[in-house]
């Protein structure tokens, strides 16, 4: 719940009495703003009439009343630069107070109290995070301005970290601004620069949760780099490390394994969440579950984007070890699921069901890993099952039914029919081919064959694609095979779908001729109506040297070098029957969509269909 919204002055931020003071969780990410977000604040501060607004803050206020402070969720960035200028501003004017006049001499004292907490840990009214020396490196600039009675440490590399480099930028910004200034103009200069920032507004948000300041983070949009959910779920667990018997730093370690097994992209890692929580649902909701409490899922129904970091607010407070030892051992299964871990007993499928976009299906895949033993199934036939997911989302992905929404309620329910029914071996196999067999959760034969016939690489060319790319590998042996999915150096395929009549509005002049016998009004309603067709499409390297070149050119195509075919006699079998023609027609066409389409029927039919 959202507690209060208020905009405050920096003076209102930093307030003087000292009884409180903001923290940044040990574990945030490191204080990352550079001259561009420093000079940035500094301009807008001088630049724009008081009050000028600069931001927003978020967070949670803990501790009690006899030692209140705000654990900072979003903001440290602005609020360690706005404290590092306050400092740099207290440092010049405490060096020129003899000029200062009997009316501002409280100003100096006014900005140690603004700078210091009577009751923080480190003495100051910030406390920053301790991630590269940032909190170390602050304390040193604050016990060098004599406003910490305990002595900090300077330590090796001071000088080149952010947090000093900050500090330093601001004392060299209003020192070149102060050039040639008597010392009456600099402190005149100072105070005016003081007072703009200590009337500049920030917007303070305090909320009573994590989740509800991920709420927060979806709707605004800060300067700074917001929070993600997984970030915040990360702090959450730092924060619970040590009443629950654990140090921060192992917390740390598990917690950087468990995203070492999900890749570095975060699409991927919000997903192994979501998909952890919907696989394994039933027994994450049995802790929490009463018989004042009715509802069957205390937790939620099915994990979504909106309500992911609620369910994990509570996963991780209810018991934190056994979260970390069942979540990391989750995370390892599923690296292998996304291929970071390719030496399992699955990897080819898994390529297989990766290039035809399978993703939602690792929910079902992740619990049949983990539950391996109890539900007494073989490698064997968890690679039979995988091999069957690709030509279930063949199927899907072709004729676009189901609906994307509704996959994951299906292999939530295969889910909860193997468990319902205590299903073990050769059951849990023919539950899966029922369910995704049922007619409401597959696209028929007739279905899949309309869109086979169809404009295929229009309607999903990732599917084209893939079929295309399988009906190649289907014929290869270890002498002729190539890598059809393989990448340049700028993450494009190297093997792309080639439009034998060639796509695009302006068609040469050569295949008017060949494909409507001189009739440009023909060949563009031919365009239209059979370019994206199967029958028409191949795979070829070198796809930008073909292009719109005559169908001889492309048959003939020849590399630079003149050594190798890159046309239609590639050496891809799916490629033999059109490099032996000599034109390419519309009956041509025709019969190839025709022969395509029987053969990818019998290869992607699925079972109970």
């Amino acid at each position: 719940m959202i507690q209060s919204v208020n905009k405050y002055h920096i003076y209102e931020i930093y307030a003087s009495d000292g009884r409180f003071y903001y923290s940044i969780p040990k574990y945030q990410r490191e204080y990352t703003w550079s001259y561009r977000e420093w000079e940035a604040l500094y301009d807008d501060i001088s630049e724009n009439n008081p009050e000028y607004f600069i931001g927003s803050i978020i967070c949670i206020p803990l501790g009690d009343a006899i030692n209140p402070y705000m654990e900072v969720i979003d903001g440290q960035q602005r609020l360690t630069t706005i404290s590092l200028f306050l400092a740099a501003l207290y440092k010049r004017l405490s060096e020129l107070k003899e000029y200062l006049d009997e009316d501002d001499e409280d100003i100096i004292p006014a900005m140690r109290k603004a700078l210091k907490s009577n009751i923080s840990p480190n003495e100051m009214k910030l406390v920053p995070q301790v991630q590269n020396h940032n909190q170390d490196d602050y304390n040193f600039i604050m016990s060098n301005l004599g406003l910490k009675k305990s002595v900090s440490s300077k330590h090796a590399y001071f000088s080149v970290r952010k947090v000093s480099r900050c500090y330093q930028h601001f004392l060299s910004l209003m020192d070149k601004e102060m050039e040639g200034m008597t010392p009456e103009e600099k402190v005149t200069f100072l105070l005016n620069k003081y007072d703009k920032l200590k009337q500049a507004m920030l917007v303070k948000m305090e909320v009573s949760s994590h989740s509800d300041a991920y709420v927060l983070f979806e709707s605004l949009n800060n300067r700074g780099t917001p929070l993600t959910a997984i970030d915040l779920m990360k702090n959450l667990i730092m924060a619970k490390a040590e009443s629950n018997g654990l140090t921060t730093d192992d917390c740390f370690n598990r917690w950087q394994q468990l995203l070492a097994y999900l890749s570095d992209d975060y699409g991927t890692q919000e997903r192994f969440f979501r998909q952890y929580y919907n696989a394994f649902k039933h027994r994450l909701n049995d802790p929490f579950r009463s018989d004042s409490d009715r509802k069957k899922d205390p937790l939620g129904v099915v994990a979504t984007k909106s309500n992911l970091l609620n369910i994990f607010e509570k996963l991780i407070s209810k018991d934190l070890n056994l979260f970390l030892e069942d979540i990391l051992d989750c995370g390892k299964y599923y690296s292998w699921l996304i291929l970071q871990d390719s030496d399992n007993a699955y990897s080819k499928n898994l390529e297989d069901l990766d290039h035809i976009q399978g993703a939602p299906s690792y929910l079902l895949l992740l619990y049949l890993l983990k539950n391996k033993d109890a539900l007494q199934i073989t490698n064997e036939m968890i690679n039979k099952l995988i091999g069957l997911l690709n030509k279930y989302f063949v199927r899907r992905n072709l004729t676009d039914y189901p609906s994307t929404r509704d996959l994951t309620r299906i292999f939530m329910d295969i889910i909860n029919k193997i468990e319902e029914a205590s299903s073990v071996a050769d059951r849990v196999f023919s539950i899966i081919i029922e369910t995704l067999g049922n007619p409401n959760n597959c696209a028929s034969d007739e279905r899949f064959k309309l869109s086979l016939e169809g404009n295929v690489y229009k309607d999903n060319v990732g599917a084209a694609r893939y079929i295309l790319c399988k009906l190649a590998e289907s014929t290869m042996t270890q002498e002729t095979w190539q890598n059809l999915w393989g990448r340049t150096n700028k993450n494009v395929f190297i093997w792309t779908i080639e439009h034998i009549f060639p796509e695009g509005d302006n068609i040469p002049e050569c295949w008017v001729e060949m494909i409507a016998d001189g009739d440009r009004q023909l060949a563009n309603r031919y365009l239209e109506e059979y370019t994206h067709k199967i029958g028409n499409l191949t795979i070829t390297g070198y796809n930008s040297t073909l292009g719109n070149k005559s169908f001889e050119e492309k048959r003939d195509r020849k590399s630079k070098d003149g050594k190798r075919f890159i046309g239609y006699k590639n050496g891809l079998d799916i490629n033999k029957e059109i490099a032996q023609k000599d034109s390419w027609t519309i009956d041509d066409i025709k019969n190839r969509t025709n022969a395509l389409v029987e053969e990818l029927l019998k290869v992607y039919a699925f079972p109970g269909l």
